[in-house]
């Protein structure tokens, strides 16, 4: 059945399986056109975590391409499995996996360890997505620990905690800490290039303009020396995949433990994706398509050690695409992986991406990072401060997830396992932000007649302007198990949302 561009798009619960618009099959010159703005998208996402992490291991040229290439072909390994369902493992919706923002802090810190290095990054990614895996099938229950109080403040902690990342490459290796003149010239040309192309260019041009500012800073480096493609050609122009390139997995323990907080942030983000993309595209999201969708999104942190690749997750950037284009064939974002494993195919491609300079780098993530970050505070945006404890909440995981940033050393004391895992600070922030939500939000229910402290007794703007106390309240927030917890992405809320949620 071919559906008419204007076509009417029938409410979730109208959907049949005989019906559903994500089996809507296009001509192939359209799932060619479409599924490459899909990977256009989501490119620099895909590849800047390869590239963290590649550079805080101290990898040279080539070796960052063997990561570049990983994560391209393990991205398009997940998404089509996402999209095709294979074995109870992918929704069959068009949603795009690529590696994951969410755990590169931790593994930065575990990559620059000269003891541990990448194998361990590899065998924590195995375990955590083994654990993961074995969560799918009754996360839906957990869910409720992860209201958007919870993970706005993780998203935030992450966006902040990258920050440093974007600021030493500007820096550029300078021992002094202070950024060259030249270095600190290309990095603010590329973030003013990003930024006008965000504004001036139209529709799909300005959904990328992080990658053609990437581009269009590197052109900028070349005629002053600050580009170096020299070792594009050394290696292998193509290559299945170079398995195990950096040797076996190593498990250490706190490396492991680490990860398996994080992917519950990954479920949770991974979860809220589905249900955001069923509102959408219009049809019906149950548990039983959430776990095979979440068994999608871990099979990337599963498959990635053998290529080489970190864990992965939904994109958010890719469901704003299917919003602002109405395109919804699955068939669309499975032809955009069929295009990301070509790429990961050939690592030559990996290795032109890898000779970006780094302050170019620098100055796109600070945008980049930042988007992050932004995400986190929309989230806690939905959530309601009146009347309950999530300020503090929110304040003290903050608080907690920004500790190693403004002092690096404050854990040295303690024992190195527990060091290195509340290093990142998004272990401290999750463990402070669960903790905490359950205390004060679902044991009790969280709510209070008179104010529970000074920081929930603030004045509200009506208070301050008797005249507005009529209006009508606007719904302050959504459900965690019905809307985008990470960007809210997603449809206008439904009657049922229009009560603020308190957590």
């Amino acid at each position: 059945m071919r559906f008419r561009k204007n076509a009417h798009v029938p409410p979730a619960s109208a959907a049949t399986p005989s019906s559903r618009p994500e089996d809507e099959r296009l001509p192939p010159r359209l799932l060619v056109l479409y599924g490459l703005q899909h990977i256009l998208t989501m490119y620099a996402g895909a590849v800047a975590p390869a590239l963290v992490i590649g550079a805080a291991a101290g990898l040279d040229g080539p070796e960052l391409g063997v990561l570049v290439s990983g994560a391209l072909l393990v991205a398009g390994i997940a998404t089509l499995l996402q999209t095709t369902g294979v074995l109870r493992i992918g929704a069959q919706m068009p949603i795009v996996v690529g590696s994951s923002f969410v755990p590169v802090s931790a593994m930065t810190a575990i990559a620059a360890d000269a003891d541990q290095g990448l194998p361990v990054v590899f065998g924590a990614s195995l375990v955590g997505g083994l654990f993961a895996f074995c969560l799918t099938p009754f996360f839906g229950q957990l869910v409720r620990f992860f209201p958007p109080v919870v993970t706005g403040s993780l998203i935030t902690v992450i966006g902040l905690s990258l920050m440093p990342v974007a600021a030493n490459w500007v820096v550029n290796g300078a021992a002094d800490g202070m950024p060259a003149l030249s270095d600190l010239a290309l990095a603010g040309a590329t973030l003013g290039l990003v930024l006008l192309f965000s504004r001036v260019l139209p529709g799909l041009l300005s959904r990328i303009s992080i990658l053609l500012g990437l581009l269009a800073g590197t052109l900028i480096a070349v005629p002053f020396g600050k580009a170096d493609f020299s070792q594009v050609g050394d290696g292998a122009v193509f290559s299945l995949g170079s398995p195990l390139y950096f040797g076996l997995p190593v498990f250490d323990l706190a490396a492991i433990l680490t990860m398996c907080v994080i992917m519950l942030v990954v479920l949770t983000e991974g979860a809220s994706h589905i249900i955001a993309v069923g509102e959408i595209i219009g049809t019906r999201i149950d548990s039983k398509r959430i776990a095979a969708g979440l068994r999608a999104d871990v099979s990337a942190s599963i498959i990635g050690p053998l290529f080489n690749s970190t864990p992965g997750s939904s994109f958010a950037q890719n469901i704003g695409l299917i919003a602002l284009t109405r395109i919804r064939s699955r068939y669309v974002v499975a032809t955009g992986a069929l295009m990301l494993i070509l790429l990961g195919l050939f690592p030559i491609l990996g290795r032109v991406v890898a000779a970006i300079p780094m302050p170019v780098l620098g100055g796109a993530g600070l945008v980049l990072f930042g988007t992050v970050a932004a995400s986190g505070i929309r989230t806690l945006g939905k959530v309601d401060f009146d009347n309950n404890l999530n300020l503090i909440i929110v304040a003290t995981s903050l608080g907690f997830g920004i500790i190693p940033m403004a002092v690096p050393q404050f854990y040295d004391g303690f024992p190195d396992w527990l060091a290195l895992i509340l290093h990142s600070g998004i272990v401290g922030a999750a463990v402070v932000a669960i903790v905490l939500n359950i205390c004060f939000n679902i044991i009790g229910g969280g709510q209070y007649e008179e104010g529970p402290s000074v920081f929930a007794a603030a004045p509200t703007l009506d208070k301050e302007y008797p005249e507005e106390d009529a209006r009508e309240e606007a719904p302050q927030a959504r459900d965690a198990t019905s809307g985008d917890l990470s960007d809210g992405a997603g449809s206008p809320p439904t009657p049922s949302d229009e009560a603020p949620s308190r957590t």
